[in-house]
């Protein structure tokens, strides 16, 4: 494509692609070619069949998103040229008050996005989506997803140490019971994934949203919810968001910020809860890409997975473990279970 197999860069770091920066004959800009990695656990629902049909369809409606070009046989998207606002701004750091408005309109333009007005196609089925405003329905729909393609389709590599960390059936029951009684408002779309990593500002102070692949239609407040939890803001900031997201989409679509002070907790309760199993996964699989695992590696990964775990217990009513508990399980599970190509044990 590029006419200079020297001038792509890549692989850049990413969890989910595989993703080269590619300048093209004749183009100002460089753009973006990726591929899924293959072999990767999914821990979010995915509601749309291609990103870029996505953004596609929201060229003219949101401002600041990737544009796209068709180079035979794909649709490539515009790499920012830029920095993302977590490396200009870590997680728990205040965000300057311009690039913090701009997040404010991105929800307000998020909120003109019915669900009937995107051109794009959707891999759920009408049966498997929520009703208009059935925000109880499509956080079900949420926890389901959690329950069944996260816990229960790793169970067969995962089940003691779940089963040691006290994670089991009940939790999802103690879970509903914890987020039942929202109260209904109209769906519009959610990036559903509006993290420091991705936002990227460019040189005149400009913010980008990248990533929109795990976009769907559904509880506003939902978005706001997941935007909180990622952020870290501190808290008069958050405070701030909370206030400036609920003038923001009541203005262009009355009733969105309907019982968030009640369902808001709710939400984020949700989100410490599915973090717990996405994050019990990776933390063990992240031992076994180490070349040696020992004690020092064991407690700083039982020590990160401690504060997750601690933070979600009510939700998903389970006692708060010591970080000695959770290394000792870590521990447990990788001498048990995990042995490399070629069957050797690492020491």
């Amino acid at each position: 494509m590029s006419g200079d197999e020297a001038a792509v860069e890549g692989p850049l770091h990413g969890y989910h692609h595989e993703t080269y920066v590619v300048p093209l004959p004749g183009e100002q800009v460089r753009w973006k070619c990726r591929e899924p990695r293959p072999g990767l656990l999914w821990f979010d629902r995915r509601c749309f069949a291609s990103e870029e049909e996505v953004l596609g369809a929201l060229q003219g409606r949101i401002a600041g998103i990737p544009d796209l070009i068709a180079v035979a046989p794909t649709r490539l998207q515009r790499f920012i040229e830029g920095e993302t606002l977590g490396a200009r701004y870590g997680s728990g750091s205040r965000i300057p008050s311009s690039l913090f408005g701009q997040i404010v309109s991105l929800f307000g333009q998020l909120a003109l996005v019915k669900p009937d007005s995107l051109a794009a196609e959707r891999t759920c089925t009408s049966d498997d989506r929520a009703a208009e405003g059935d925000t109880a329905g499509f956080l079900e729909r949420l926890v389901l997803f959690t329950e069944r393609r996260v816990y229960q389709r790793n169970m067969h590599r995962f089940d003691g140490l779940f089963r040691d960390l006290n994670l089991r059936p009940a939790s999802f029951r103690n879970l509903r019971r914890h987020v039942s009684g929202l109260t209904p408002r109209p769906f519009c779309l959610l990036h559903a994934d509006l993290h420091r990593e991705n936002f990227v500002v460019d040189g005149a102070g400009r913010l980008w949203t990248i990533d929109w692949e795990l976009a769907m239609f559904g509880d506003p407040l939902y978005d706001l919810a997941t935007h909180l939890y990622l952020m870290r803001y501190p808290e008069d900031q958050e405070r701030r968001m909370t206030e400036r997201w609920c003038e923001t989409v009541e203005g262009v679509a009355p009733g969105s910020s309907a019982g968030w002070e009640t369902d808001l907790p709710k939400l984020l309760a949700y989100k410490r809860a599915q973090s717990v199993f996405t994050d019990v996964i990776r933390t063990a699989l992240s031992l076994t890409e180490e070349p040696e695992v020992d004690e020092r590696l064991l407690v700083r990964a039982g020590g990160g997975l401690q504060q997750v775990l601690h933070a979600a217990t009510e939700p998903l009513g389970i006692e708060s473990p010591t970080v000695e508990d959770v290394t000792t399980s870590l521990e447990k599970w990788y001498f048990k279970s995990y042995t490399p190509v070629g069957g050797k044990r690492r020491p």
